[in-house]
């Protein structure tokens, strides 16, 4: 098992934009590569960590999991569409994947 986390930083004064779309996300594009509420949470920075940073993480069996993910939502124009509207409220650059293994 295995936890992939995408994180990334909102603008100033657009944290809660950046949530509201993740959560939009995860309803009703997620569901349709394979990622479910069950396996799935939404983070936010608190302490020792940057207050902008909205992180959600995912549990998977392995890569070849995630990678039919992104395969997949690489043809889903709603994901495309979504990541147009998100742009607006996010820190350029800061978008990144992180994948631990579960021991």
């Amino acid at each position: 098992m295995m936890i992939a986390r995408w994180s990334i930083d909102a603008k100033f004064g657009h944290k809660q934009n950046v949530v509201d779309a993740m959560k939009r996300w995860m309803q009703d594009i997620a569901p349709k590569v394979g990622i479910t509420e069950e396996r799935s949470r939404l983070m936010t920075g608190s302490i020792g960590a940057l207050e902008a940073t909205v992180q959600s993480e995912h549990v998977i069996e392995d890569l070849a999991e995630l990678n039919r993910a992104w395969d997949k939502l690489a043809t889903i124009p709603a994901h495309q569409q979504w990541g147009k509207e998100l742009e607006p409220y996010v820190v350029s650059g800061t978008s990144r994947w992180e994948i631990y293994r579960l021991l």
